[in-house]
């Protein structure tokens, strides 16, 4: 199996140029599927933190980077939708979230928001003795007694602890973000949820603070708190 990726087969959400060259590096194994970045995009072609591979293992080996608390030794590490990655040499911290045309962005955050991530309710099941198991959007799984949160819910998990620290439900009224198709990387509150019968998509109907509306299908949508769109330094 090729340790490369063609750029020009690279996923959408990849933030890579297309025709500057005809390989990148290939995601390895991990969060957030076919959707993840390698780390080393992010630190060579997005941040301008290092030129090489070479480089990206240096930094790597002296634990300097974290991915949602966590230090990272792989350069092949998929990063992806709101994940948080923190340097501390540098003190610099970044959520991951939605760009235009699906592309992924790094929003610049402080220090105490990067103490906690939120994901995506994709999958709920009671386990043996009672207890929840949530599974978010980017593969992550944690069980909890309570059994409150639903799908498509949204979840704050605290990095180190690993606990949820906020809900915030899918409902009308829900202030959500936008993470693929046309309007990706829009902010606005839920104003309707048309409901598809049979297998077809839920269609949810978005209010911008512009007073204009769009339509987007249910699965592009993730409910945010207000304080992820006030971030930047």
């Amino acid at each position: 199996m090729s340790n490369h990726q063609k750029r020009l087969s690279a996923p959408n959400a990849w933030p890579v140029e297309r025709k500057e060259g005809t390989f990148t590096v290939k995601a390895g194994a991990g969060p957030h599927g076919e959707a993840g970045v390698p780390l080393l995009i992010v630190l060579r072609d997005v941040l301008g933190y290092v030129d090489s591979k070479k480089e990206a293992r240096y930094a790597l080996d002296n634990d300097s980077v974290l991915v949602n608390g966590v230090a990272v030794s792989d350069e092949a590490r998929p990063v992806g939708m709101f994940d948080i990655l923190a340097f501390r040499e540098r003190e610099e911290y970044f959520r991951v979230f939605p760009g235009e045309g699906g592309r992924l962005a790094l929003t610049p955050i402080d220090e105490e928001s990067a103490s906690s991530r939120l994901g995506k309710v994709a999958g709920k099941t009671q386990v043996a003795g009672g207890t929840f198991q949530y599974t978010l959007h980017d593969g992550t799984t944690l069980q909890t007694e309570d059994g409150e949160y639903a799908g498509k819910d949204s979840l704050v998990v605290d990095n180190e602890s690993k606990e949820i620290v906020a809900h915030f439900p899918y409902e009308e009224g829900a202030l959500v973000t936008v993470v693929d198709g046309t309007h990706s990387g829009e902010i606005g509150t839920v104003e309707e949820i048309t409901v598809t019968p049979g297998s077809g998509a839920n269609g949810v109907t978005v209010a911008r603070e512009d007073d204009e509306d769009f339509e987007t299908v249910e699965e592009y949508v993730v409910v945010i708190d207000e304080n992820f769109t006030g971030d930047e330094e």
